[in-house]
């Protein structure tokens, strides 16, 4: 039976972009007309859950370097396609070990709070700024997305919280980091005067995490992001360890956010043997910078 969904993304391919030429030795590697850009597409069922899974063979990765190239995933009842550049994570694949069949497994977990791509052996990923065809159109046209300005950590914690709000979550954001908040990139919105209670032990430790989102009328912490612009990627780790030991139960989403330059680093932090026997591994994701402000104009523009 032909898979209806990536018949009809094929489709949308030709038209926006012309004749495809498919790559030989795979099934799912295709040149897009004269632009030279090559896309790798995943297809999967939406599992109960929300969540995706996919193999990526090595084989077909490798035809993805040195090449302007993306990964796209797809599946039913999508809005938009998920389209990754391959550059932004080939250091993620290169420093992994894939299983004995040659495939990368990959799942998609469609999140409230951000879509995340989980590589396994690798980590987690937020991946939400990767919606729609203007990533591909970058790629074409080699003329890049809009410029991401140097953001400092304070600008990324705005934000987050600008995000969170949007989103329709609660936001907290340490008291002491307050005053630093910048609206000029956001318009102003409101805080947490406090964290919900019943967090105990962990209370002190929350209230010096970046910025944290609040479920409306709840007593529950959705997720927690802390911002590691120039201290080290392991220091966020041990923190969100912390908490996740002391009130196991709690199991929001965890999030380090750090400028690209760094997804690697956390990479191989969180293979460090107490964040696997902690079980953090499963639970945090790496957000870069970029991804925050075009999350932040995505929201923004709809």
């Amino acid at each position: 039976m032909p898979n209806i969904v990536k018949a009809g993304f094929l489709k949308e391919l030709r038209e926006r972009y012309g004749a495809l030429r498919k790559l030989s030795g795979s099934q799912s590697l295709y040149e897009l007309g004269s632009a030279g850009v090559v896309v790798y597409i995943r297809y999967s069922k939406l599992h109960e859950g929300q969540e995706t899974w996919n193999g990526l063979r090595q084989d077909d990765l490798r035809m993805l370097e040195g090449r302007r190239s993306a990964i796209c995933f797809i599946w039913p009842g999508q809005p938009q396609p998920l389209i990754l550049p391959y550059s932004e994570y080939e250091d993620v694949f290169h420093t992994t070990i894939p299983n004995r069949d040659g495939q990368y497994k990959a799942q998609i977990y469609l999140r409230n709070e951000g879509t995340q791509l989980c590589i396994v052996r690798a980590g987690r990923f937020n991946v939400e700024a990767y919606y729609g065809w203007d990533k591909l159109d970058a790629l074409v046209s080699a003329a890049g997305l809009p410029p991401v300005p140097d953001l400092t950590h304070s600008q990324v914690q705005t934000l987050l919280g600008a995000i969170g709000t949007a989103k329709s979550y609660d936001v907290w954001v340490p008291r002491n980091d307050r005053m630093r908040l910048d609206w000029s990139l956001t318009a102003p919105f409101g805080l947490r005067d406090e964290l919900p209670h019943g967090f105990g032990a962990v209370e002190r430790v929350l209230e010096e995490v970046d910025v944290i989102w609040i479920p409306r009328g709840s007593g529950e912490l959705r997720a927690l992001f802390e911002v590691e612009h120039t201290t080290p990627v392991y220091s966020a780790l041990l923190r969100f360890n912390d908490i996740h030991l002391i009130a196991p139960t709690l199991r929001p989403q965890f999030s380090v956010v750090a400028s690209d330059q760094r997804r690697g680093v956390f990479v191989e932090q969180l293979r460090r043997p107490t964040f696997q026997s902690s079980g953090l591994c499963d639970l945090c994701t790496f957000l870069e910078y970029a991804n925050v402000f075009r999350w932040y104009h995505e929201l923004k523009s709809n």
